[in-house]
């Protein structure tokens, strides 16, 4: 969650990822405010930070994020071959992992990675609605 505390501080949704493979850990947070740019999403950022550092696009490894991944993360994480995505809270109004669809367990992708949901559901749904309210 201290990733995802970065973000916040900086003035984005306090979403944060690490992905750990071969050894190495990355991290990251949401940037959409601070770059400004759209596609600037936790995930999004470690997957690419992995592949300039690992030097390839199948990345491989276990992906853990904040909240369930939205269409255009889970994409990514298709096409990096992430083996495992472990997220906290679900997002009902944009999740990609069963929160609005479940493109992990769709037959029409060619890589479907193992899913764990859930963990630190409350403590990370608890710092979205926290940050959220202090917006408002």
């Amino acid at each position: 969650m201290m990733c995802a505390e970065r973000a916040a501080a900086a003035g984005d949704v306090p979403i944060g990822a690490l992905l750990h493979v071969d050894g190495w850990m990355f991290e990251g947070w949401n940037e959409k405010e601070a770059r400004p740019d759209p596609t600037a999403h936790a995930e999004m950022i470690v997957i690419a930070q992995a592949a300039r550092v690992l030097g390839r696009w199948r990345i491989g490894g276990t992906l853990y994020v904040t909240k369930e991944p939205c269409a255009m993360c889970a994409g990514a994480i298709v096409a990096a071959r992430i083996e495992r995505v472990v997220f906290g809270c679900s997002d009902p109004k944009g999740g990609a992992a069963g929160g609005v669809v479940d493109l992990f367990a769709s037959a029409a992708v060619n890589h479907r990675p193992d899913v764990t949901a859930g963990v630190l559901a409350e403590e990370t749904a608890a710092q979205l609605r926290a940050f959220f309210a202090a917006r408002r």
